[in-house]
């Protein structure tokens, strides 16, 4: 690897992930100064971990990130920010985003809770019987049912990532409400498709009914991270939002929660493998449209939290 110096760019590794950074100090061992973009300051110590000191050690700074996640590390943790490395930071946030869905689906099948009350679609339906019916299973039984692949395209996995680090990394949270919400966001969706038979618009209106009401019941149980919580407590005592569904509200970036949650939720009906097929499909021309239109939808409209509420959010 080329010698890292002050200011330059690089990839560190943060957990399993790798993420663009940049060399604000580096010391080196046996010295009492560390070298900065204006020179030479005197180290301090108490700052370098102790396994490092007797180390070549950088200061580095994450893009993006605030300054409190700045820190010393060694050789080990860097990388040079050049095409293959770039592309191993893609691979890794691929592996992890995959990880994560397999925990969140496992988990799902544990937690999902949908309200019995509901007739609405036929999803909500068999999904209500499938709940009543599983202690006649066994767990071995339940958890060996397959479940549906859908591909998702890349970008929105990055996406994905990406919100994931905002929220729980950097603390920041979506400004609400949003504009496209899902309600509008759906629609737009609808219109997209034209004109089709009888029996297919029956097929899709069912379908984006039943999107529309799985995110309403879901969102407070699997959709939240946890620094979100209190977001949305507060959201539920606002007067002029309390009465809103979460689809009047929330946008683009809940709603793809949502879709990679949908196979382990799919596995909890009875449906028959035709009616799975039609499912897949309108599925996936939906995370198509979102991709396609990834720019209307995915605005980052991320914002720093007061003081408040990180102590309020600890308790959630």
């Amino acid at each position: 690897m080329t010698d890292l110096i002050v200011n330059a760019k690089c990839l560190a590794y943060h957990g399993p992930l790798l993420y663009e950074a940049k060399i604000v100090k580096v010391h080196e061992p046996g010295e009492d100064v560390v070298q900065t973009k204006d020179g030479e300051e005197p180290v301090k110590w108490d700052e370098i971990p102790e396994e490092l000191k007797n180390d070549k050690t950088y200061y580095i700074h994450y893009k993006g990130w605030k300054s409190s996640w700045d820190e010393w590390v060694d050789i080990s943790r860097l990388k040079e920010l050049t095409l293959d490395n770039l592309q191993l930071q893609k691979s890794l946030k691929k592996a992890a985003l995959t990880s994560t869905s397999s925990v969140s689906a496992t988990n799902s099948k544990r937690t999902l809770n949908v309200s019995k009350s509901s007739t609405s679609t036929a999803l909500v339906t068999r999904a209500n019987r499938r709940r009543h019916d599983m202690d006649m299973e066994t767990e071995e039984e339940y958890l060996r049912k397959p479940e549906i692949n859908i591909l998702i395209p890349d970008t929105l996995k990055s996406l994905l990532v990406d919100d994931w680090e905002l929220v729980t990394k950097e603390h920041q949270l979506l400004s609400l409400p949003t504009k496209p919400n899902v309600d509008s966001l759906l629609r737009t969706f609808r219109q997209s498709l034209g004109r089709k038979s009888s029996v297919e618009n029956e097929i899709l209106d069912e379908f984006l009914s039943g999107m529309r009401i799985y995110f309403n019941r879901s969102l407070g149980n699997i959709l939240l991270y946890r620094f979100e919580r209190q977001q949305y407590l507060e959201i539920t005592k606002d007067p002029k939002l309390k009465d809103q569904e979460p689809s009047q509200i929330y946008g683009a970036e809940h709603l793809l929660r949502l879709m990679v949650s949908l196979p382990a939720l799919i596995a909890q009906t009875t449906m028959d493998q035709q009616s799975v097929g039609t499912l897949k499909d309108h599925i996936e021309q939906l995370l198509n449209y979102l991709d396609r239109n990834k720019k209307l939808f995915f605005l980052k409209r991320y914002e720093n939290v007061t003081p408040a509420y990180e102590a309020l959010s600890k308790n959630v």
